[in-house]
């Protein structure tokens, strides 16, 4: 009885264990879904600034 007492505190572990992990997953691709955003975001304004610049120069000469 003791040994499938063990073997059953065993899986509830690994179960616990397993659910970790996909937590951990679903974390991993939320902050990479809003690292992605971020830089387009980013990446669309810092783009339109140096155009800008770049056509303000192109203007004074």
């Amino acid at each position: 009885m003791l040994a499938l007492w063990t073997k059953a505190l065993d899986w509830a572990k690994d179960e616990e264990r397993g659910a970790s992990m996909v937590e951990y997953a679903l974390l991993v691709v939320l902050i990479a879904i809003i690292a992605i955003v971020a830089i387009r975001l980013a990446g669309n304004n810092v783009s339109r600034t140096f155009s800008n610049v770049g056509t303000q120069l192109s203007g004074t000469n």
